[in-house]
């Protein structure tokens, strides 16, 4: 039997980094090279040098690289330039408990829906590469509130980022749960004294935020790494829907016959689409969701069948809700609360708004190949729908909408993220 080993201890170690101070990366064409060169991302900590504590789990070594010299053009598209720093190049304010490889993969995660948003006071939380709420609103305070209690559960040991200079009040809301990292472009002196009474807590400064809309139309390469050591490499997703113009018309022609969506958007339905998809790209896929008011309700992601991703995101707004009307109530989880004559009183409460779903916009990343898909939604009382379309039987989603007096619009583009 091997030796007993003290479980609770293998996520507190640091794990030796065998990969090199530099890396380069070249692309050969025609006898011509374009070499992209990195080098490995430390931090200075209590007078010790460190990379990252590890990689996705304890046992796997990992390195961060930050891009330092290399311009890269492949047919019309050219990478971002060298020196525009993000993820790779934060600032620790306080180490906590020293961040991995996953506390930066989801403050990029987070990143890479804030960028949309350079106008607006934004606040995501980030939990294993996917939003567990998204807010927009006039105070970081106010944002942060409604993006932590789109899903309180979730968020429980999540990524904050935030895209304005982080307050006292928000700092205050912020320490009354357990995050893991928390960032912004920057902090005021009460809110850094209060954050760092968690001990635990990463803080982080990325001063870039504040120029995330640089980083918006952007390129640069994906790689991912197959079992046999191969790799594949793609060009990072640019979203082609941008303001409410960019809209296409839900419209198609199957076996001769037209269909279109008689009810256009209102202007605060194609508010709410425009922000859903821009959180939609961040999302991973096949997934739905449904928001409202600029807040998410319910974050469906990671399924097989669209149809069984819509009601997950159905379901978890229904509990989401419940749970948020307990605590607010009776400062006790859902799950854990046992009055029941109470807990049968906020279902009704949950039930008479269908968990926040009525009067919501529902988003999906791909199209509907069947009307299913959309009727869970209607079902909920959604008011519009985005999707890419582009499914042969496109009418069918156009035909439910119109039969419950639904709006839609189509992106023309699918935004897949795996």
């Amino acid at each position: 039997m091997s030796e007993k080993k003290n479980l609770k201890e293998i996520y507190r170690i640091m794990v030796d980094d065998p990969f090199p101070q530099s890396m380069e990366i070249s692309f050969i064409e025609n006898g011509e090279r374009q070499t992209l060169f990195y080098e490995k991302a430390v931090w200075n900590i209590d007078g010790e040098v460190k990379g990252l504590r590890y990689g996705e789990n304890p046992d796997q070594p990992a390195a961060l690289y930050k891009l330092v010299n290399g311009n890269l053009v492949l047919g019309q598209v050219s990478i971002i330039q060298p020196g525009k720093y993000l993820a790779s190049d934060i600032e620790l304010l306080q180490s906590g408990k020293h961040p991995g490889k996953i506390n930066i993969t989801d403050v990029d995660s987070a990143l890479n829906i804030l960028k949309y948003f350079p106008d607006k006071t934004c606040c995501v939380i980030i939990k294993h590469n996917n939003p567990c709420g998204v807010a927009v609103a006039s105070t970081a305070a106010e944002a942060y509130h409604k993006a932590y209690f789109a899903d309180r559960v979730a968020a429980f040991g999540g990524a904050i980022a935030i895209n304005t200079t982080l307050d006292k009040e928000t700092a205050e809301l912020i320490t009354q749960s357990y995050s893991e990292v928390v960032v912004a472009p920057d902090y005021t002196e009460a809110a850094l004294a209060i954050l760092k009474t968690k001990k635990n807590l990463r803080i982080m400064r990325i001063e870039n935020i504040n120029r995330l809309i640089d980083f918006r139309d952007e390129r640069f390469i994906e790689p991912r790494a197959l079992i046999d050591g191969g790799i594949i490499m793609q060009w990072s997703f640019r979203s082609a829907v941008m303001s409410k113009e960019d809209f296409l018309p839900a419209e198609t022609e199957y076996k001769g016959q037209k269909y279109a969506i008689k009810r256009k958007p209102t202007d605060k339905e194609l508010d709410d689409m425009l922000f859903g998809w821009l959180v939609e790209t961040g999302v991973t896929s096949n997934s739905v969701i449904y928001v409202k008011d600029g807040v998410t309700v319910g974050i469906g992601t990671g399924e097989q069948d669209r149809v069984g991703v819509a009601m997950i995101a159905r379901d978890k707004a229904y509990t989401k809700m419940a749970d948020r009307l307990c605590w607010e109530k009776y400062k006790t989880p859902w799950n854990m609360f046992d009055d029941e004559r109470k807990k049968q009183e906020i279902w009704e409460e949950v039930k008479a708004e269908n968990g926040g779903i009525k009067g919501s916009i529902m988003v999906s990343d791909a199209f509907f190949p069947f009307r299913d898909g959309v009727d869970v939604g209607i079902k909920e009382g959604i008011t519009g729908v985005v999707q890419p379309g582009g499914s042969l039987r496109d009418f069918e989603s156009i035909e439910a909408c119109n039969e419950a007096n639904v709006t839609m619009v189509f992106t023309g583009q699918r935004c897949f993220r795996h």
